[in-house]
């Protein structure tokens, strides 16, 4: 795939200009958005992402633009399960709802910048290094078990990692917020709020979420402006996921099953084509031969798109008999709401 260098510059002079008119609204004024709000700009990203892989059927060809869709779906599925996540350090940091905004909007904005690191390093080792597909491949393969082991989705307990216990250390913070400011005076002295602890949480976590979902992507394709938007379009809009569906999380019970099962098959793939690309010799009959079945992409995105609707009609369904049987409360509000 050429990308020539202007449309490099264009796709992200649009993304900044997207991320400032978003913050431009969250800034002017805070506030909880409705479930209108919400479902309105969801429906908006999407939209985008699904005109771009339009764009680029129509300029690049469909194998490409199956790359891209198969990889936006992975992207934004592993997202929806960053959300789980998100919503404890709401929880743990006691942010106020109408703040909430605000915290995703910039965690994110730090989440795209560590992420597009990450890529262009990726892109440049497998660039040279053909092997690290194998890498990848155990990776996603250990992680799909780790996942299955996990079984249903749900840990209520959220823990801090190395990146927060050192800025706590270093960086004189408040025990209070004070509105939705990072900084703010106490007797005299500059300090940080609570706020800028929980924007670094959200960035750094989903950075940690990046090292199964950068590998994964790479495992169905291996273009880096493929990559980049898929991850750009999965993580805008995440916000506003995170109020329309905050509080129907925790009815996804099996979404850790779904996602491990994803990520088990896309390392088999990477695996497999690593195999095929350095023409491993295989025994059949005593003869050698170095054929290794490819898996299509078409398949690849009827695989990830029938296991994720498959989990989550089953989780809804689990959910909605154990809440007849009495068994799980009604569906619990977002962090945050009383």
């Amino acid at each position: 795939m050429n990308v020539s260098t202007w449309v490099w510059a264009a796709t992200i002079v649009g993304l900044v200009a997207l991320l400032l008119f978003d913050l431009a609204i969250v800034g002017r004024r805070p506030h909880e958005p409705s479930m209108r709000e919400s479902t309105l700009w969801v429906v908006f990203y999407v939209g985008l992402a699904v005109l771009f892989g339009l764009g680029i059927l129509v300029t690049s060809g469909g194998a490409y633009a199956g790359e891209f869709f198969a990889g936006w779906v992975t992207e934004y599925s592993l997202s929806v399960d960053n959300l789980f996540v998100f919503v404890l350090i709401m929880a743990n940091f006691r942010v106020p709802r109408i703040y909430q905004q605000k915290v995703l909007l910039v965690g994110i904005v730090i989440a795209l910048l560590m992420r597009g690191a990450f890529i262009a390093a990726g892109a440049a080792v497998i660039s040279r290094f053909n092997w690290v597909f194998y890498i990848f491949g155990l990776f996603l393969v250990y992680t799909a078990i780790k996942l299955a082991k996990g079984g249903e989705t749900g840990d209520d307990e959220y823990h801090e990692n190395i990146m927060i216990r050192w800025t706590r250390k270093i960086l004189p913070v408040t025990r209070e917020y004070h509105g939705a400011d990072l900084t703010t005076r106490f007797h005299g002295r500059k300090m940080f709020t609570p706020m800028l602890i929980v924007m670094i949480a959200i960035g750094t976590t989903d950075l940690i979420f990046a090292l199964d979902s950068i590998p994964a992507i790479f495992g169905l394709t291996k273009e880096p402006y493929l990559v980049f938007t898929a991850n750009v379009f999965a993580l805008m809009g995440l916000r506003q996921l995170y109020f329309l569906i905050g509080g129907l999380l925790d009815r996804l019970v099996y979404l850790s099953i779904g996602l491990s099962l994803v990520l088990g098959f896309i390392g088999v793939k990477l695996i497999m084509e690593a195999m095929a690309d350095n023409q491993v010799p295989f025994i059949n009959g005593g003869e050698p031969f170095t054929w290794v079945p490819h898996i299509p992409i078409w398949l690849s995105l009827s695989i990830i798109i029938g296991t994720l609707a498959i989990t989550t009609v089953l989780s809804l369904a689990k959910s909605a008999r154990d809440r007849r049987r009495g068994e799980l409360p009604a569906a619990k509000p977002a962090a945050g709401q009383p």
